[in-house]
């Protein structure tokens, strides 16, 4: 688990509910146009196919629903920069749910039910309902962000596996983005080095002497898609460097033995 410090940031639940459903519509409309060769195309994860994966990305916002019909759960939520590190326990369990999903139905009627029940659902929920889902306990407004992570994660599986370029929406690019490199500072608390992933997070992490004005010592900069590859263990450190794709300067500045921060 991680240190116990943890870093607080603010997101908009009007903008996250916006985001979910944008970048949700923008996977549902591509999935519409797959042939049934690319539905059979391999992908990175494991064994699963592009149907898997898709079934996995419909999934993800069904739970939404799912866990909107169920009673409220008593005790303790779980804090929004913990989940990333909670759900690698989840992964063999998700991917039996997966393949019997992908088995018993079509992508099209699986992301028109899972769209009907958000619609019907979500709008009367409120934010601070709390939600029981597989890692405990944990905030609507909350658990809506981690949707964006599992949206951008597989929208980029998927332009990847199929051969696509299925847009991202800016908001749900954004806390995705936000909430990994707020992650990586809860795994390495300091001020030593400044990530930077412009134009979504600044974040100061990795123990160390402090600066206090000025360029700080040790500097990561990566663009936002790079930066959720390394940070979702789609590719490594080394590769990226090799590419140009992330700069790294100081000391303090290689975060390989950091990285992966979820699976």
């Amino acid at each position: 688990m991680p240190p116990a410090k943890k870093r607080t940031r603010s997101y908009d639940p009007a903008k996250t509910r916006a985001a979910v459903l944008a970048q949700f519509g923008n996977v549902r409309e591509a999935v519409g146009r797959l042939t049934p060769e690319q539905l059979a195309l391999p992908t990175a994860l494991g064994d699963w196919t592009v149907r898997e994966l898709v079934a996995h990305l419909a999934f993800g916002i069904e739970s939404v629903s799912r866990s909107l019909e169920q009673p409220e759960p008593a005790g303790p939520v779980v804090a929004l920069v913990d989940w990333p590190f909670l759900t690698a326990a989840l992964a063999d369990d998700i991917s039996e749910d997966v393949k019997r999903l992908a088995a018993s139905t079509t992508p099209e009627e699986f992301f028109e039910h899972t769209a009907d029940r958000i619609a019907a659902l979500l709008p009367g929920a409120a934010d601070g309902r709390p939600l029981a889902i597989r890692v405990g306990a944990m905030r609507l407004a909350d658990f809506l962000v981690t949707r964006t992570v599992e949206l951008v994660v597989h929208t980029d599986d998927l332009n990847r596996a199929a051969g696509l370029n299925i847009p991202y929406d800016r908001q749900a690019l954004a806390a995705c983005t936000r909430l990994l490199a707020d992650a990586l500072a809860v795994k390495a608390p300091g001020s030593s080095t400044e990530v930077r992933i412009p134009p979504y997070a600044v974040v100061q992490c990795v123990p160390g002497p402090r600066h206090t004005r000025g360029t700080p010592p040790n500097v990561v900069e990566t663009d936002p898609l790079t930066w959720i590859r390394l940070a979702t263990g789609r590719t490594s450190w080394a590769e990226e460097l090799d590419a140009a794709h992330v700069s790294a300067s100081g000391e303090r500045a290689d975060l390989a033995a950091l990285l992966p921060l979820m699976g």
